[in-house]
């Protein structure tokens, strides 16, 4: 691919990845930084929406254990699923699986690039404090034109941030995910086993731990496992 079509390709997943960053803490909040949606609309931008969606599943599985709460840190996983969506669609087509090289490679981006986009959730929140500091007279008198300019800037900082963070990964991870296509040696089967089978395993581990601290998650989780088994056996 010649460079303008790689950056025709790269600026509108770079604002998606900033806007669906923006909606992990931000605005509006409505559940597309979940890694199933985001990781789907990065693959479907590049004609493979299939590819997202299972990438997006598996990273799904790895989010369950993490829960945005506060000021802690904890994975951003919403500019990471746009940017592993987009690795997983490196030779995919519009209704196939990931190639089971770049399905590796966009699960190892994913979960990097959670862990990176906490730090750097960290370091704009002590951005935001430094520009809110020399306000606190005008917040503590509930200045109205204080308070929404310190919510645009912070909102305007984290869609920079998820961009950057985005552009900068789909930038390097693309072809890393095509050079990791061309010698892939393990068959797409055992490949596939082994990735579900560790995601699996850590999705399994987090709601076994709900399973003693939230009451009523059992009786939810069989209602959603039969309902879902009915929507599959309907669609088959």
């Amino acid at each position: 691919m010649t460079f303008p079509a790689a950056l025709i390709d790269l600026v509108p997943l770079a604002l998606l990845a900033g806007v669906v960053g923006l909606d992990v803490v931000g605005f509006p909040q409505a559940m597309i930084s979940r890694p199933i949606v985001g990781a789907t609309l990065g693959g479907a931008f590049l004609g493979a929406p299939e590819a997202g969606l299972v990438c997006g599943t598996a990273l799904e599985c790895l989010a369950l254990e993490s829960l945005p709460v506060g000021a802690s840190r904890y994975p951003e996983w919403g500019s990471a699923s746009v940017a592993a969506g987009a690795v997983a669609s490196v030779g995919a087509t519009s209704s196939s699986f990931p190639d089971v090289g770049a399905f590796a490679v966009a699960v190892l981006v994913g979960i990097a690039t959670g862990w990176i986009g906490g730090w750097t959730m960290v370091q704009q929140r002590q951005i935001i404090a430094g520009f809110a500091r020399p306000r606190l007279d005008q917040l503590a008198a509930g200045s109205r034109s204080t308070v929404i300019g310190l919510q645009v800037f912070g909102m305007t900082l984290d869609l920079v941030r998820g961009t950057l963070l985005g552009a900068l990964v789909i930038l390097v991870a693309r072809p890393v995910a095509v050079h990791v296509n061309a010698r892939w040696s393990v068959s797409e089967d055992l490949s596939r086993a082994i990735i579900i089978t560790l995601v699996a395993a850590v999705a399994a581990a987090a709601v076994w731990k709900d399973f003693h601290a939230i009451n009523g998650t059992r009786r939810l989780f069989v209602v959603s496992l039969a309902v879902g088994t009915l929507l599959v056996m309907a669609g088959a």
